[in-house]
């Protein structure tokens, strides 16, 4: 009998390598795994991390309390700034971080191309600035092109409404963005979800997740009564 569900968040970041590259779900707080980072915090002592995310955190808790533990190395994502991100600047400054920045279509494209087995991919995206130094560049019927690669990772965090001990998944609004083309870019998928259900009891229309993408499941309780009804 398949089953992808394990018992706590501890369990489900259980070993997590030093020098893993590690994906992270979410748009800001919205699809952000907050419980499974809490884990990697409290439950893992790996470190030299390279996080690749949409963002670099904001406040003191998620992504930013991640970053302020001191073990990241580096940080890939699109917008590593905003009002409260206070943490990822004074590290960066400090030259205590490192950082990749990638336009945001370019980041969902290089994770996507890696979880589909595509090499690589050419894009106008940052041809002519400082983000293409170094990469190869075509011109192609009139127009430049900068080849980006894709973006693989050991691990991926991901959220999802409910799913079945299968890992099928499905998502809640806005809240799925990176998450089903994480969860094909890393060797590792773990998910966090409110709702564990029978299988059967998803519509297979529904599922943006296949199971085959997910090796650990881990339900949240306390979030389950606040999406009562949401996989319905």
């Amino acid at each position: 009998m398949i089953s992808k569900i394990v018992a706590s968040t501890a369990e489900a970041v259980a070993g997590i390598q030093d020098g893993s590259s590690v994906m992270i779900g979410g748009f800001g707080v919205a699809g952000q795994p907050v419980e499974l980072i809490d884990a990697l915090l409290e439950s893992s002592s790996a470190t030299d991390l390279t996080i690749i995310s949409n963002n670099a955190g904001n406040g003191d808790t998620g992504i930013a309390a991640l970053l302020a533990s001191g073990r990241v190395r580096k940080v890939i994502c699109s917008f590593p700034r905003q009002s409260d991100s206070h943490v990822f600047d004074e590290l960066y400054r400090a030259g205590k971080l490192e950082l990749e920045l990638v336009p945001q279509g370019n980041l969902a494209e290089r994770i996507r191309a890696a979880g589909a087995g595509i090499g690589g991919f050419f894009t106008p995206t940052g041809f002519g600035t400082t983000l293409a130094e170094g990469k190869e560049t075509r011109v192609i019927d009139g127009r430049n092109y900068v080849l980006e690669a894709p973006i693989h990772a050991d691990v991926a965090l991901i959220k999802a409404v409910a799913g079945d001990r299968w890992g099928n998944l499905i998502y809640r609004k806005t809240a799925r963005n990176f998450g089903p083309i994480m969860a094909t870019a890393a060797k590792l998928s773990i998910v966090q979800v409110d709702r564990i259900v029978e299988l059967g009891q998803l519509d297979p229309e529904a599922v943006v997740t296949p199971g085959i993408f997910v090796k650990r499941l881990v339900q949240i309780e306390s979030n389950a009564a606040v999406s009562e009804g949401a996989a319905q």
